[in-house]
């Protein structure tokens, strides 16, 4: 954007002597600015029961934002064509959205290749998670030339959730590597541990430990929590429940303005739990009795119901999630959750 904004600058004053632009380099120009790219996983086959895939849930966010932000997006893959989401509910309003959108589904039913993804056509890059992700891209090595490129021209790089898996080993001009000594985030050892079960054995590496090895500096919130880091040019965010506000913090970084918009009930949901654990427990009860049909109650309880059973939980975890649970219980129906927060008062009783 300065380096536009200083050419743009030099034409102004050199009017009279300069010659124009021709057309198409005003045109990719312009598209430049305001063009972002959504890379997925090409890994998924059935439907995510053989092989893992991408998150729909964290596709059909990030392209709201971004489209909603006056942005151009278009969706990549390493092979380009069809690709295949992991299972996902397409009730939820950013996935009903996207499935209803003409635009959006002609760019999904025919993704571009990676290899035909032009860097300098891109502002941003934003890689989408989801476990496939661990497998294909970050051997890709169209994919390492795209982020270089778009990184060294100005560009700013995302990703969310297992998607930073593809930052691992990009390597660029100057024999650095793309996030060598800069700050991520991404799904954590301790989100693996309860929900990477299925395919984590098979991952060349666990994410964090890779992002480590890389030598990034790495940080994150507890399990689930939206958890986003910046770090020139480069937006990582921790879980699905990151996706927009990491798509949010790449606007920003692309030193644009951000449209208003309302949160989504998953990410009021979140922020509640982050609210309790924080320590405003009478604030967050209150605002979920005043305003349930805005929250999803089941997420709240699961997540306590979860973060209950990490392997090696302490006393304070161990307290977030009960606090979780009890807060939820009021408003949710479920003799199993009763089951559960029994369950949890034990084990704390046992925790040091």
């Amino acid at each position: 954007m300065h380096k536009q904004k200083k050419n743009l600058a030099m034409l102004v004053v050199g009017l009279l002597t300069a010659a124009p632009l021709p057309a198409q380099a005003q045109a990719d120009s312009g598209a430049k600015a305001d063009r972002v790219l959504l890379v997925v996983s090409g890994h998924g086959a059935d439907a995510g029961k053989t092989r893992p895939g991408f998150e729909m849930d964290e596709l059909s966010q990030a392209y709201a934002v971004f489209a909603d932000n006056g942005l151009t997006v278009d969706i990549a893959s390493p092979a380009g064509g069809v690709v295949v989401a992991d299972g996902f509910d397409p009730k939820k309003p950013y996935n009903s959205r996207f499935i209803a959108d003409p635009a959006a589904q002609a760019k999904f039913a025919s993704t571009l290749s990676l290899a035909s993804a032009r860097s300098e056509r891109y502002a941003a890059v934003f890689i989408i998670g989801g476990k496939g992700a661990m497998f294909d891209l970050p051997v890709n090595i169209d994919l390492k030339t795209l982020l270089a490129q778009t990184y060294e021209a100005g560009g700013v790089i995302g990703a969310v959730c297992h998607g930073p898996a593809a930052l691992m080993n990009v390597p660029l001009k100057d024999g650095k590597s793309l996030i060598s000594g800069r700050a991520v985030t991404g799904f954590s050892n301790e989100e693996e541990l309860l929900f990477g079960k299925r395919w984590a054995a098979a991952f060349p590496v666990l994410l964090e430990d890779g992002l480590r090895g890389a030598g990034a500096q790495f940080s994150e919130a507890p399990m689930m929590l939206s958890h986003v880091v910046s770090d020139n040019r480069i937006v990582t965010g921790q879980n699905p429940y990151s996706t927009s506000d990491a798509a949010e913090a790449v606007v920003r970084a692309m030193g644009r303005k951000l449209a208003p918009r309302e949160p989504f009930t998953d990410e009021r949901s979140i922020a509640l739990i982050g609210r309790m654990l924080a320590g405003d427990v009478p604030g967050a009860r209150q605002s979920l009795k005043a305003n349930t049909a805005q929250y999803d109650v089941p997420l709240i309880a699961a997540w306590g119901l979860y973060r209950s059973k990490t392997p090696g939980a302490d006393r304070k975890m161990i307290e977030g999630a009960i606090t979780a649970m009890e807060v939820a219980l009021p408003h949710y129906d479920e003799p199993q959750l009763v089951a559960a927060i029994a369950e949890a008062r034990a084990k704390l009783a046992k925790a040091q």
